[in-house]
């Protein structure tokens, strides 16, 4: 079933970045990065060893003193593999059902409240609030000062700048990020150290501790978490709403599905909308890249882009009309490589489907409720995300309890 009358060539997307369909599974830029456009191709190299994170600001964290311990993004090889191994266990489902399902239904409630309230909220704000609370309790930054939604939209501002003492603009984005590291570290990460102290938790930091990290350290290792947990289930609620709103028909299979069946129609929609839509790695030795047209070798040191965007939409991985929204498709591919895969495959990949799903099946299940304004789409280069902004949920003017 094709959802929003798209055909063959049609693509359903909201969030497109404007570039062409690829014509060949490998390609070469004009810097000479490597760029993966196959599905399989893509796949192989993200399990494959021989290569490393690149991009997402590790070039700067590669400057840290050796002794300074690199957030687990920025880790390679058996360290890293040692600490996926020793904190699975906190993102494992059976734990996320357990633990964190009360948890995600009591802030989704509140968050609707507030639109109840009002009448009228952005989506964004909303979605927010929500990441936030889930992810704090994961990692354990629960005993912060309020107003900590500001803090990281401060430390995640809408235009990246390059660090440096070069240029007035480099020294300003270098001044102004280590102010928000502080405002960050004073008001929720320290406060959520001491008491982890005093009393053991069962949860990242005490894990941390317990493996003797510093204050820095664990700064690191949070706001790692809230790029990585935070900001792109924000994203991913709005994309995923505004094609519900979009779709009258995908809307109403929504509605009418199971938790199993919602799941689904997500997991289609983060195919085919990855937050994220490039993944990039350095190559420590040569890498073979089995093409269909034959092999292509990255020599080491070369820099490959993973292209997600394109790699979901390989027709010969995810099937016909790989632009359609096709839920049914979703128990063969899932989201795709929207989560990674291999070493470095998200690990709260069921957690921010969860969340996503725990909101908006109670959202779409108010009466009434509408979306107001047309969003805007906006892109981080520095990061290969999109941002949505704009989208207003509102209810009758019934609902709202004036």
């Amino acid at each position: 079933m094709v959802h929003g009358g798209q055909g063959a060539a049609d693509s359903a997307r909201k969030a497109d970045r404007g570039r062409a369909r690829p014509t060949c599974p490998v390609s070469r830029a004009a810097d000479g990065t490597w760029q993966v456009h196959d599905y399989e191709v893509a796949r192989a190299l993200l399990r494959a060893p021989g290569t490393v994170q690149a991009g997402l600001g590790v070039e700067t964290v590669e400057k840290l003193p050796p002794r300074v311990r690199r957030p687990v993004l920025y880790r390679d090889g058996p360290e890293h593999r040692e600490h996926r191994r020793q904190t699975a266990r906190f993102f494992t489902p059976r734990r996320v059902d357990e633990h964190y399902r009360d948890l995600m239904v009591r802030i989704a409630e509140e968050q609707l409240d507030v639109l109840r309230a009002a009448g009228r909220a952005p989506l964004s704000d909303l979605a927010f609030e929500l990441a936030i609370g889930v992810v704090s309790e994961v990692v354990g930054l629960r005993y912060g000062r309020p107003g900590i939604r500001r803090r990281l939209e401060r430390f995640f501002p809408e235009e990246f700048g390059e660090p440096g003492l070069t240029s007035a603009r480099g020294l300003y984005w270098l001044v102004r990020q280590n102010a928000n590291w502080l405002r960050i570290h004073l008001a929720d990460v320290r406060p959520a150290i001491r008491a982890h102290r005093r009393h053991e938790h069962d949860d990242l930091i005490s894990h941390l501790i317990a493996e003797g990290c510093s204050d820095a350290e664990i700064l690191g290792e949070c706001l790692t978490f809230a790029a990585a947990g935070m900001v792109t289930t924000r994203e991913f609620v709005c994309l995923a709403a505004w094609h519900l709103f979009s779709d009258a028909g995908l809307l109403a299979r929504y509605r009418a599905s199971d938790e199993a069946g919602r799941l689904n129609v997500l997991r289609e929609l983060l195919r085919l909308e990855p937050v994220i839509g490039e993944l990039r790695r350095r190559a420590t030795e040569a890498v073979e890249l089995a093409c269909p047209d034959g092999p292509v070798t990255v020599r080491p040191g070369e820099h490959v882009a993973l292209l997600l965007d394109d790699a979901n939409a390989d027709p010969s991985a995810v099937g016909e009309e790989p632009l359609c929204v096709r839920p049914d498709r979703a128990g063969e591919v899932g989201a795709g490589l929207s989560f990674g895969d291999g070493p470095h495959r998200c690990p709260g990949a069921h957690i921010a489907l969860l969340e996503t799903d725990v909101f908006l099946s109670r959202l779409f299940a108010l009466e009434g409720v509408r979306m107001s304004g047309e969003p805007r789409v906006a892109f981080r280069e520095a990061i290969g995300g999109y941002e949505i902004r704009g989208l207003t949920v509102a209810l009758p003017r019934a609902g709202r309890g004036l």
